[in-house]
């Protein structure tokens, strides 16, 4: 399993000046690379890079590096990752845009996949992880971040039969549940799969 054999970094997504949970955001017992911090970025592409689909003579090997990227809505996934892909070539792939976009293709797939989500249930494994693999073929990316993915024990397992390999890093962005709600309202983008 690899929570015993991986890496795993956790941030904390900066409260909004005015939320209380400001200063729940800066105790932890846990070693943080906070979002505030400016160098956080460059410390963790550092250690992507150091690593990232290389085979030992310079070339690129066949697997890439993964990274799940985690957190609850308005945590600051999106956002760090598209950061982190523009500055230093990840190719960024959402769990969440994937399935939107499948939604959009009015293909059946998509239809059953509206309905699952408009009752509040997570989407088969299988279905989420095939969008991610085939998006993962179509990158050619050796570094890839997968943001909002996994979502349960299910979708981890599922992801490793399938894809046939482990992540290299796993990040959770710690956020306060208030926090999160009140990004959420602002951002007003009304997706069905919003939810907390």
């Amino acid at each position: 399993m690899w929570r015993r054999r991986l890496g795993a970094i956790l941030l904390r997504s900066p409260p909004s000046s005015s939320s209380p949970a400001a200063s729940s955001c800066q105790r932890s017992r846990h070693h943080l690379l906070p979002t505030e911090e400016p160098l956080a970025l460059n410390r963790l592409a550092r250690l992507f890079t150091s690593q990232a689909g290389s085979d030992g003579d310079g070339g690129h090997s066949q697997k890439p590096f993964i990274a799940f990227v985690l957190g609850g809505p308005g945590s600051g996934k999106g956002t760090q990752c598209t950061k982190i892909a523009s500055d230093f070539g990840f190719a960024h792939l959402s769990a969440g845009d994937l399935l939107r976009h499948e939604i959009a293709s009015g293909s059946e797939k998509g239809e059953l996949i509206l309905d699952i989500i408009k009752q509040g249930r997570i989407v088969p494994s299988e279905i989420t992880v095939e969008l991610i693999r085939k998006a993962m073929e179509m990158s050619n990316a050796n570094k890839v971040l997968i943001d909002g993915f996994p979502r349960c024990e299910e979708n981890r397992v599922a992801f490793e039969r399938i894809v046939g390999t482990e992540p290299d890093i796993v990040i959770f962005f710690d956020c306060p549940e208030d926090e999160m709600v009140k990004r959420l309202l602002g951002r007003n983008q009304g997706r069905v799969d919003d939810n907390i």
